[in-house]
């Protein structure tokens, strides 16, 4: 089986659990006997390629062609606010325009190339999540054309993550004719709550509408889909994320400090809880003096969250550690004596299982994916912020109760594998592509 990936970020650079996500994906999906090319629109070079094969989006020259539709344009075109009629590079400021135009055009090419009705052109895509992109959301759809052009014959199915893709996912299958899998990691309803982007809504619909199989992390996530975006039920499968465990374990760190540490580590958004974190917190530190709370990460709420912890007078007692990844994360868990996640909308929530392989007791939201599949973790109401500070509250005064809860949690996630999960989405590749040759 191959498959034609899509996705957005990669390790080491990642902004959240998308890329962890796709890196344990391919990882399992190596261990299944699947050969993975995955397209992200910016690579650095020193992603890990030992289980895939990752090419740029930037490294492709796609064809635009103004006389018909051909792949991606059609899309293009339908999103009026970036088709632009003249043949400019994309997110380079006019004085490194002409620095860049003169190191691509020592490779002997030009920036642009006029072929009849079309013209060939390099896309320089960032590869972040910044005010373009949407333009790059759409211009990545024509490259994704491209892409399955150059590798025609050598992909059986195209699988595209998150509404960020949706739209190469769907240019691909319209140049190859392949089938399309699309993976819901986060919905728009997760995102914002009730008050949802109508743009990212759309864009979510119409790759799940365009899809063969779409592929949900939770049942939480699967209901959503089906109820708000009228997908139908027999298109929509649940495959629930895992867990990698480190090659080697490294040596946990010296903690410095002989109080108890309950981390929150995540984005600090609405959808992720940090305010209920906070009250919590302030509720703890009135019955035991002894602990200090980290909330490690970064977002829009950041100050709000800030001048929360000040007027709540415990900002001696609270760290702000900024955004985490890779090792880093690894040694928050392993300084950490609880980990709590109170996710508002949370679709699945793969960083409580880190921290359960960490031998770390957790605290997670009813309103999270990750708690359909686990028994040891403590579950509350995302609002309940009496029930969470008790929570809290067992496992630093009680540490029989916190060691039950590490090591059943322990051995609990052990079972969660990636090379599991990758087996129930190479069934999902093997039905579409069955049913596309009958």
């Amino acid at each position: 089986m191959r498959v034609l990936m899509f996705g957005w970020e990669f390790p080491p650079h990642i902004a959240g659990g998308l890329g962890t996500a796709c890196y344990g994906m391919t990882r399992g999906l190596a261990h299944n006997g699947v050969d993975v090319t995955f397209v992200m629109p910016h690579a650095s070079g020193d992603e890990d390629e030992r289980f895939v094969k990752v090419l740029s989006a930037s490294d492709v020259d796609a064809l635009y062609c103004d006389s018909e539709a051909v792949g991606g344009d059609d899309i293009m075109r339908k999103i009026s606010f970036i088709h632009i009629d003249s043949n400019m590079v994309p997110y380079i400021a006019p004085e490194e325009f002409a620095s860049y135009r003169s190191e691509y055009e020592k490779t002997g090419r030009k920036l642009w190339e006029r072929q009849g009705d079309c013209w060939t052109q390099r896309y320089n895509f960032s590869g972040r999540y910044g005010a373009n992109l949407m333009e790059e959301v759409a211009r990545y759809a024509v490259v994704a054309a491209q892409v399955a052009r150059n590798l025609e014959g050598q992909f059986d199915v195209i699988h595209a993550h998150d509404w960020l893709t949706y739209f190469a996912g769907i240019a691909a299958k319209r140049v190859s004719g392949k089938p399309l899998v699309v993976h819901m990691h986060a919905t728009e309803y997760d995102r914002s709550g009730e008050n949802i982007n109508t743009q990212t809504y759309g864009i979510e619909r119409a790759g799940m509408m365009a899809a063969d199989k779409v592929i949900a992390v939770s049942n939480l996530t699967r209901k959503i889909i089906i109820d708000r975006y009228g997908i139908p039920a027999d298109k929509v499968v649940t495959v629930h994320n895992a867990v990698r465990f480190a090659e080697r374990e490294s040596v946990a760190p010296e903690c410095g400090v002989d109080d108890k540490i309950v981390t929150f580590l995540g984005r600090i958004t609405y959808q992720k809880g940090p305010d209920y974190f906070v009250e919590a917190a302030a509720k703890v530190l009135k019955r035991v003096p002894n602990v200090r709370f980290v909330m490690a990460g970064s977002g829009d709420m950041m100050n709000h969250v800030i001048r929360r912890v000040a007027r709540l007078g415990i900002a001696d007692r609270f760290h702000f550690t900024g955004f985490l990844k890779g090792e880093d994360v690894h040694r928050m868990f392993q300084l950490s004596d609880v980990y709590i996640m109170p996710s508002v909308s949370e679709p699945f929530g793969i960083s409580p299982l880190e921290a359960m392989r960490s031998n770390v007791p957790v605290i997670i939201s009813k309103q999270s994916g990750v708690a359909e599949v686990l028994d040891y973790a403590v579950k509350v109401d995302y609002w309940d912020v009496d029930a969470m500070a008790d929570a809290i509250y067992g496992f630093v005064k009680y540490p029989a109760l916190s060691k039950m809860f590490a090591k059943k949690g322990l051995e609990e996630v052990t079972g969660l594998k990636w090379n599991n999960a990758a087996a129930k989405i190479k069934s999902v590749y093997e039905e579409v592509v069955n049913e596309s040759r009958k």
